[in-house]
């Protein structure tokens, strides 16, 4: 037998207006509906009714990763800052970490995930082939000091999350770990109700072979990704390549100097020859680490900080400032251009394409040259796919124009390989009597984050609408407000319990109908079962909440209807 909760005793208060600070949907609705309450900037207190969803969501992770030989533990959140000394990643996570001090002065810090301890763990617990492959997992709190926490539950300080780990002994092996944890990432997300897609992405400074995101199409959604409409592409606009091809550079004239009093920015150069901003070369000066670099691109794109920071990882990566052209004669503000600059790294877009001709600054004030042809005047040090990725970009497959989209992370799967087993030496005695370094994977999941896209993605203008799999009840009993339909309202849910369906009776006395129907649909939960006009004759009305479709049953209908 299931369980009855009746709103009269549940703890739930539920909200006629949006909260003020609230820009979201999900952080509209899931306050309002009494799932959750701010605790502090980016820390949130998960009510009863957002419990049971959370836990709906961890037991179908936790189904779907058992089903694939995953072995669950719970390691520490409080952990020693040796461990992330270690993978250098102390450093690499800057102001994101949570760091501390006991009593005696020791480091600690609180986990943003966990590859530096599951690797210590099997360093400890397996020392030969025969100990692999195995697949260890937990769902647990995660810390992130986010600069500004912001969507309610969807970008927290703390937050739940699934993360797995796969260790191997081979390349090969590691493949097929990659593959279980990728099609039970399907099943999880299609078992929650999420629309996702499947993306590449960058592993940045997670480093690894292979990366894939798993995104759900959300307008709240962080992430931007790339569609094709023509073929099976789609990736996270980091991960967006481009390839050009090499221009014939002996079509060129020499290189011309040109006089350009006062135009320091790419519009004003455009403006000032009447050339689209499209001919000029945009130079973008970057610290990398401290040291001073160029980033060439078209002068009518942008540079991506975001994807730069991504293939430089872990190196820091910060945009100059006044301060830094004082000791540079060399480097002119405003009229930087890659032709005899000295003790600059130089790195380019692809767009920026042996053979091809440039406007571009002359390393002198007020003064622009033309006819730069790249592989003649300069050299690249470095190719990086570093532009903002526009909707209508060539798809890198078929050539389609790529389709842009905004998306929430909702899981993300790495092909680690050594990088870790490298940092605490992580070996297994092999078939041959010899040592083998442990190949890793890791996978995680926002559990508290599908909670959010959740609700992005089902809601309506009436309030949440959760999918049955994940709802914090199967069946919202409606009593319309007098005594007998309150007593036929409880009937009916105990006989709903009996054949196993969870239910939600509101028999609130004192309440109007109004309000309890405005709050049934408030909370989303499938299926609403009034009690109404018709209870004498043992008549209900059963009203699907995703459709609004309504009918009028008996009661014996109405509980086989339900439990079919």
């Amino acid at each position: 037998m299931a369980q009855v909760q009746r709103m009269s005793r549940l703890m739930v208060k539920t909200l006629r207006d949006d909260p003020a600070d609230a820009e979201t949907l999900n952080h509209k609705l899931l306050v309002r509906a009494g799932y959750v309450r701010r605790t502090s900037a980016g820390i949130w207190s998960w009510l009863p009714l957002g419990k049971k969803v959370l836990e709906n969501i961890t037991r179908v992770v936790r189904e779907e990763m058992d089903a694939i030989g995953g072995q669950e533990v719970l390691l520490p959140a409080l952990l020693p800052k040796e461990a992330y000394d270690a993978s250098g990643r102390y450093e690499e996570y800057g102001d994101l970490l949570f760091r501390l001090k006991d009593r005696k002065g020791a480091d600690y810090l609180l986990g943003p995930t966990h590859e530096e301890i599951f690797t210590q763990v099997v360093k400890d617990q397996c020392s030969s082939y025969k100990d692999l492959p195995v697949i260890l997992y937990q769902i647990q709190t995660k810390y992130r000091d986010e600069a500004r926490p912001r969507a309610g539950v969807l970008r927290g300080r703390e937050f739940q999350m699934k993360d797995s780990y796969s260790f191997d002994t081979t390349d090969e092996g590691l493949v097929e770990s990659y593959q279980l944890h990728r099609d039970a990432y399907i099943r999880i997300f299609e078992r929650l109700g999420l629309d996702h897609r499947i993306v590449s992405a960058v592993s940045g400074a997670m480093g690894g072979s292979a990366s894939e995101e798993f995104l759900a199409p959300a307008p709240a959604g962080e992430d931007t990704f790339v569609d094709c409409p023509a073929c099976e592409y789609a990736a996270n606009t980091e991960a967006v390549t481009f390839t050009a091809a090499a221009a014939d550079a002996t079509s060129h004239g020499p290189v011309e100097e040109l006089d350009t009093p006062d135009t320091p920015t790419i519009e004003t150069l455009a403006a000032h020859l009447g050339v689209p901003a499209s001919a000029t070369l945009k130079n973008l000066l970057v610290k990398v680490d401290g040291e001073i670099v160029a980033v060439g691109v078209p002068g009518d794109r942008e540079v991506d900080l975001g994807k730069l920071g991504e293939h430089l990882a872990p190196a820091e990566v910060e945009l100059v400032t006044a301060e830094d052209f004082v000791d540079r004669p060399d480097l002119v503000r405003g009229y930087v251009g890659p032709q005899g600059l000295a003790k600059v790294r130089y790195i380019a877009d692809p767009r920026i394409a042996p053979g091809t001709a440039w406007v571009t600054g002359a390393n002198k004030p007020d003064t622009h040259v033309k006819n730069v042809v790249c592989g003649r005047d300069f050299e690249v040090d470095d190719y990086l796919d570093v532009v903002v990725v526009e909707d209508g970009d060539p798809c890198p497959k078929c050539g389609t124009g790529l389709k842009l989209d905004r998306a929430i992370e909702i899981g993300h799967i790495f092909q680690l390989g050594r990088k870790f087993a490298d940092a605490f030496q992580l070996d297994v005695l092999g078939q041959n009597g010899k040592p083998v370094r442990v190949t890793m994977g890791s996978y995680g999941i926002g559990v508290s984050r599908a909670v959010a896209a959740l609700a992005e993605q089902t809601a309506d203008d009436k309030g949440l609408c959760w999918p049955r799999e994940i709802a914090p009840a199967d069946v919202h009993v409606v009593a319309a407000g007098k005594a007998l339909q309150t007593e036929l309202a409880l009937e009916v849910a105990e006989k709903l319990s009996a054949v196993g369906l969870r239910v939600l009776v509101d028999e609130r006395p004192g309440v109007s109908p109004g309000v309890k129907f405005t709050d049934a649909e408030l909370i989303g939960v499938p299926k609403i079962l009034v009690a109404g006009r018709r209870s004498a004759e043992g008549v209900v009305e059963l009203k699907d909440r995703r459709t609004g479709e309504r009918e009028e049953l008996t009661v014996a209908e109405a509980i086989t209807r339900l439990s079919a």
